[in-house]
């Protein structure tokens, strides 16, 4: 059962912001492989796409969301079963306090 992979805006403006950062601390080829490690980690889902533990930050949340370490980020998705889609709510940097997962998306 093969699923699509989409982003959202905010994960898609976290990746935004996470690219930024590595260009002003690191380099440019340091950002771009960072960008593109994350960018990969998803494919991993589409044949098993509750491979993944629930996050346990967001279960009061209606859906449930699930997430995939990828270097010091998690990248939090979500699963239309009907849909066959593996929707990517957030990027959020594992060395941030935990609680801050929880902001409005």
């Amino acid at each position: 059962m093969s699923y699509k992979v989409i982003w959202s805006n905010f994960a898609e403006s976290e990746l935004d912001k996470i690219f930024e950062y590595y260009i002003e601390q690191a380099s440019l080829k340091v950002a771009k492989k960072i960008i593109k490690n994350i960018l990969a980690e998803p494919k991993r889902l589409i044949n098993n796409s509750e491979m993944f533990q629930t996050e346990e930050l967001l279960i009061d949340r209606e859906e449930i969301y699930r997430y995939i370490v990828c270097d010091d980020y998690k990248i939090i998705y979500s699963v239309d079963i009907k849909l066959k889609l593996i929707k990517i709510a957030d990027v959020f940097d594992t060395r941030e306090n935990p609680i801050k997962i929880k902001r409005n998306k």
